[in-house]
């Protein structure tokens, strides 16, 4: 039978505490790195953060059409997603992992 005594309350906090730190550590130094993502081959290029933070877009002269503004929409559109999604993945390989709780 489960002993709620048995439980190191102390040491359970400095774990939890330690993971705080670590994730707070990982969100900061995702904020300083930038992504790129594109569309239109390369026409459209937008930087996110490792956060998400929409912080450049770049669009090519070529990409203006004066009489096709829904298409330069879905290539910046196209554009930030691809770079969300760099930026997804980097948060994912940057994660720290999870230490095993000792209860």
């Amino acid at each position: 039978m489960f002993d709620p005594g048995s439980i190191d309350l102390q040491g359970l906090m400095a774990q939890a505490q330690a993971m705080q730190d670590q994730l707070e550590r990982a969100q900061e130094a995702l904020a300083a790195k930038t992504v790129k993502g594109t569309a239109g081959g390369d026409l459209v290029e937008a930087t996110v953060t490792g956060t998400g933070e929409l912080v450049g877009l770049v669009i090519k002269p070529e990409a203006c059409d004066p009489t096709d503004t829904e298409t330069l929409a879905d290539l910046i559109v196209a554009a930030v997603r691809d770079a969300n999604h760099q930026a997804m993945a980097l948060a994912q390989a940057t994660r720290p992992a999870l230490p095993e709780l000792d209860l």
